[in-house]
């Protein structure tokens, strides 16, 4: 307890040793320490994502709160997941943008809303909070896993696939249309949301979330969800049944529910 108190007091030890960062010393305190780390943390990921547009004001806060319930529940490792996640968003969006624009799919400048947020967070985040209450921690961790995974998939193949894909074909005919059509799919766009999904899962594997067994349950949840993911658009979608937000959360739902079955 005094070495505990120098620390804070000092920023040293009471052994002289080298001054910890402001995150060392909360994250050595226990719990109360996680939860500042993962405030501090939060509005830090809050305020970048929203200055480089990422996120709208409303996306924004969707974001804060997926961020830190993903953080307290999953610690580092669920957190770096959560930001590849973003990244890869971020960057494969403006991939070609001048193209989409012409095609009229680019996302809209000022970043994604509340809703999109929630569609691709929602269940990763759901099962994340159960992680900490369920008995069945590290299967609920690796629905998370699998939900994020899938949420970068989705995102990654479509963005590259409008960017750089010829013309994608419907999944469920597989006759050639338009891009951007719902449920429309092409081979690069396909194959970078494989990339994407085992990018997120190894992030996962490497920050200690998931055991080396599971990385390919993860993907493999994640690879199914994206594919759901087109079935949907193709057969719900474009007869407008269900909207766009509606068919990201079931995409990820089915991630997570297929790495939940796999475990």
């Amino acid at each position: 307890m005094i070495e505990k108190l120098s620390v804070f007091l000092t920023g040293t030890d009471v052994y002289g040793h080298s001054p910890f960062s402001a995150l060392a010393i909360l994250a050595f305190a226990g719990k109360e320490g996680r939860w500042a780390v993962a405030g501090l943390l939060t509005v830090a990921f809050t305020v970048l994502a929203r200055r480089l547009r990422g996120v709208t004001n409303s996306g924004a806060l969707a974001g804060a709160f997926s961020c830190f319930v993903i953080y307290v529940s999953g610690g580092p490792a669920a957190f770096a997941a959560l930001i590849t996640v973003f990244a890869l968003a971020w960057i494969t969006t403006r991939l070609g943008y001048a193209r989409k624009q012409k095609l009229g799919t680019a996302e809209r400048r000022e970043g994604r809303k509340a809703s999109q947020v929630a569609a691709n967070l929602g269940i990763a985040t759901a099962c994340a909070a159960a992680s900490i209450i369920s008995h069945e921690r590290t299967i609920f961790l690796l629905a998370t896993a699998a939900a994020l995974s899938e949420a970068a998939a989705d995102t990654v193949s479509s963005e590259v696939g409008q960017a750089f894909g010829e013309p994608p074909r419907l999944i469920t005919s597989w006759r050639s249309v338009p891009a951007g059509t719902d449920g429309g799919v092409s081979l690069i766009g396909t194959t970078a949301g494989i990339a994407a999904a085992g990018i997120v899962s190894s992030v996962c594997l490497l920050g200690g979330l998931l055991p080396l067994p599971w990385l390919a349950s993860s993907i493999g949840a994640a690879v199914l969800g994206m594919i759901a993911d087109s079935f949907l658009g193709a057969g719900l979608e474009r007869r407008g049944l269900v909207n766009n937000d509606l068919v990201n959360f079931l995409g990820t739902l089915t991630a997570a529910a297929a790495a939940y079955w796999l475990a």
